[in-house]
């Protein structure tokens, strides 16, 4: 009785926490919440703790603008947690806001891991979630939570593939019979593209851009391939040389050259995903191909430059920016029922 009440009061929810964006899914709502992982962190006087005065959303826009005494901190690093005490503080004030206090009881959690995550960058994010109130939390690979958001059949005998690029992470994955035949996890991601686009500017064009600039045309004139009609975007920075502020066109080859090794390094870890592949898997990817999520998914020509590299067909789900958030909520339903779903917990 107390398990059905305690179903039936609670809001079991679903937590991608990103690198770049946490997402929670709630069950019976879906998505209620898609804020930026960032906490804007005003230094303790006299003694006292430091305080947060602002996460997500209102956090970044504080990015490049905050005053001396307030720190803009991003708690998550390459997909997993970096500064334990500001992820928990964060996650805890997001699942309160998500709720909105209509939980009666703490909430059971399904939590994305990258699947290159070690026990102890595991146990950093299962304390984490402990800590923020949750009853009980379970784990699954990002690749797993991809696959069941871009609705791929993982219970199938056959294979797929899933490859999401993240904001810290691009995570690779191959499935059969509801669980990972094979998974890798590349530090090469949204994150890596924007720094890419800082570092090129500053050697080719002596001009330093902040990373929000550098996001800004890597979405608007960004691409793994080239554009039919090749176009350009003016941009603010400062002038190494001369040290004040200068005004510039920056043009979509001089960010497409700027992206390439990124690109590269994503095309070669699905190439190994490909040749250490199980021979029977690797028949049915050539069948079905290799899906695409993330929001690395939506850059001009990734899909393109994927198809050419491995000679496969490669699609784009439907939703690539929610797909990791929708699968780890498909996967509520699978706590008791299928266990290969999730990661053993440390």
């Amino acid at each position: 009785m107390f398990r059905f009440l305690s179903r039936f009061f609670s809001n079991d929810i679903a937590i991608d926490l990103g690198t770049a964006n946490t997402l929670i899914y709630v069950r019976g709502k879906g998505i209620v919440l898609d804020e930026p992982s960032v906490v804007a962190v005003q230094s303790g006087t006299g003694g006292n703790k430091s305080k947060i005065v602002a996460v997500g959303t209102e956090a970044k826009k504080m990015q490049g603008r905050a005053p001396r005494n307030i720190e803009i901190v991003r708690p998550m690093r390459d997909g997993v947690i970096a500064d334990f005490t500001i992820a928990e503080r964060m996650l805890g004030m997001l699942i309160k806001k998500a709720i909105q206090g209509n939980s009666v009881v703490p909430p059971r959690v399904v939590i994305c891991v990258p699947g290159g995550a070690t026990q102890v960058e595991r146990k950093a994010i299962l304390d984490s979630a402990f800590a923020a109130g949750a009853s009980s939390v379970h784990l699954i690979e990002e690749p797993m939570a991809a696959a069941l958001g871009a609705g791929l059949p993982i219970e199938d005998t056959a294979g797929s593939m899933v490859v999401d690029i993240g904001g810290g992470t691009t995570e690779i994955g191959i499935l059969s019979l509801g669980g990972m035949a094979y998974s890798a996890s590349v530090r090469a991601a949204g994150d890596e593209f924007d720094k890419s686009i800082v570092h090129y500017l500053r050697r080719h064009r002596g001009v330093l851009i902040g990373e929000a600039t550098a996001e800004e045309l890597k979405k608007t004139i960004g691409s793994a391939s080239g554009f039919p009609t090749e176009t350009a975007m003016r941009i603010k920075g400062r002038d190494l040389a001369e040290g004040t502020p200068k005004s510039i066109a920056i043009t979509s080859e001089e960010v497409r050259e700027a992206l390439s090794e990124t690109v590269n390094q994503i095309i070669r870890a699905v190439l190994l995903a490909l040749e250490q592949a199980p021979p029977e898997l690797a028949g049915d990817i050539a069948d079905r191909g290799i899906m695409l999520t993330g929001g690395g998914a939506l850059l001009h020509g990734m899909d393109t430059v994927l198809a050419d590299a491995t000679g496969l067909p490669v699609g784009i789900a439907d939703q690539p920016l929610n797909c990791v958030a929708y699968g780890a909520g498909k996967a509520l339903d699978y706590i008791g029922k299928w266990n290969a779903v999730f990661v053993d917990n440390p």
